[in-house]
């Protein structure tokens, strides 16, 4: 057995292990780092960038669909599914090449590909495909180490019928049919797209939730939306899932309450993903561990109680999201860099986007977490129904809530399903970070015509609520029409 002793080993090379590696590395040269698998970040592989890619041959499949809106006439695209994921899988191998290529670019004694296993507080069993065993002997330690999809037992019954996420992207064409399990992030975005690209798609979820949203107003004005555009069901009666020939058979209470039988060719589990902790060997360590396995830790620092073990990106769960891993590896690589002197890293203002169309997105805590605080919520709200340029787009469809607090007119943050809500949401984030009050978000330009008009729209209602201004005068005329 090989042997190696350093000063900071990182487990996981995905988005949060290489901002650690990167930063552990400014401090000290004697540096590992330990992936299971491959190199290449879930992101680039099998999450942002192949699903977006599906999206975005989805939306130009359903730009032709709704050209007829517009006047255009024009004959039903033909979707060529092989096409269709040959792009997908040429594009994502194309960003997972640019990962692939930064890590071998680092020195190769500081790499090491293997399944690393605790076996102390300090040391670590990495053993290789090929049976290799090292022990490494780290005097820091960060855990990096992301997550897996998750899904219920009793989908294994359809067998090869099944896919997650993970797979999904590698399929060499698009099937004629899927039943999509799951109302989430991953379940909107795939779902809507595989409709758009002409797979007879169904979609159920769960408890009727609707991606990342809270607020039950934008939670309705989202579920109207997906339910006019595709078979979806957010709180779903399903009764059987069994598997006949190569067909999975679904039986389900439709919204009528009658019972339904459908035959797809797939079940695609989009039910979650949930840390990777499988086979780390925590249980061997001193480290204090919640219900489900993940250490405590501290989320300004990410260090695990007062140890020499830092945690970051999707294995703690915190914010499973690019940039909050990002932020996170950083922060976790310097503090066991600079170890046993600890600091708190930089938080941003929570922000998650879905999407689909219309786009979902949350800023700040979300309505749910606003509401159970001690502080008075006010809140304003725009439909953009007839909001000018949502129409102008024909993509008049959603609800746009902002929140605010009485006697200091601070803004709060929002929950939208709406047009462009992407972009509306990077504008509220960066608001709220720079901690602006409602009254100064309003004394910002606003073009016309423009999707922040409507935006403008939801201050000055918000506005009104706070007590701060007058009520907004009805299809006001100061910037033009649909304002």
């Amino acid at each position: 057995m090989r042997k190696r002793s350093v000063d900071v080993a990182v487990i996981g090379a995905g988005t949060a292990g290489m901002g650690a590696f990167r930063a552990a590395g400014r401090l000290t040269e004697n540096v590992l780092l330990i992936e299971g698998a491959q190199y290449g970040t879930t992101c680039a592989r099998v999450g942002c960038m192949p699903s977006k890619l599906l999206i975005a041959a989805a939306e130009a499949a359903h730009m032709v669909t709704a050209a007829p809106g517009f006047g255009i006439e024009t004959t039903p695209p033909r979707i060529n599914g092989r096409a269709v994921m040959e792009r997908v899988q040429r594009e994502r191998d194309r960003f997972v090449g640019f990962v692939v290529e930064t890590v071998e670019d680092w020195p190769a004694d500081q790499r090491l590909l293997g399944r690393a296993r605790f076996t102390g507080d300090h040391d670590l069993e990495v053993t290789s495909d090929d049976g290799e065993v090292v022990h490494v002997e780290a005097d820091r330690i960060v855990i990096a180490t992301g997550s897996k999809t998750v899904y219920p037992s009793f989908f294994e019954a359809v067998g090869d019928r099944l896919v997650t996420s993970d797979e999904i992207f590698d399929w060499p064409d698009l099937p004629e049919s899927v039943a999509v399990f799951g109302g989430g992030v991953i379940g909107l975005e795939l779902g809507q797209a595989l409709a758009r690209l002409g797979v007879r798609m169904r979609l159920f979820g769960k408890g009727g939730g609707i991606g990342i949203l809270s607020d039950p107003e934008v939670v309705a004005a989202a579920g109207e939306a997906f339910t006019q555009a595709f078979p979806f069901h957010p709180d779903a009666d399903v009764q059987s899932i069994d598997r006949d020939g190569d067909q999975v058979v679904v039986t389900f209470a439709d919204d009528t309450g009658k019972t339904v039988t459908e035959r797809f060719d797939y079940l695609l589990a989009a039910t979650g993903r949930r840390p990777d902790t499988a086979g780390l060997g925590l249980e061997n360590t001193a480290l204090d561990l919640d219900e489900n396995g993940i250490p405590l830790f501290d989320p300004c620092t990410l260090q695990c109680g007062s140890s020499h073990v830092f945690i970051a990106g999707d294995v703690d769960n915190f914010r499973p999201i690019l940039h909050e891993a990002a932020d996170e590896g950083r922060t976790a690589g310097e503090n066991a860099g600079r170890f046993p002197e600890v600091r708190a890293g930089l938080r941003r203002v929570p922000m998650g986007i879905v999407f689909t169309e219309p786009n979902l997105a949350v800023v700040g805590e979300g309505f749910q977490a606003l509401e159970a605080r001690s502080c008075p919520l006010a809140i304003g709200s725009v439909d953009f129904a007839s909001q000018g340029r949502s129409r102008v787009m024909l993509q008049n469809q959603g609800l746009l809530r902002v929140y605010g607090e009485m006697g200091t007119g601070q803004f709060l943050g929002a929950e939208m399903a709406g047009p462009r809500a992407e972009h509306l949401a990077h504008l509220l984030a960066w608001s709220l970070q720079q901690k602006l009050t409602v009254p100064e978000m309003l004394d910002m330009p606003y073009y016309h015509p423009v999707i922040e008009e409507g935006l403008r729209t939801a201050l000055r209602d918000l506005n009104r609520n706070l007590r701060l201004g007058p009520a907004p005068v009805k299809r006001s005329m100061d910037c033009g029409p649909g304002a």
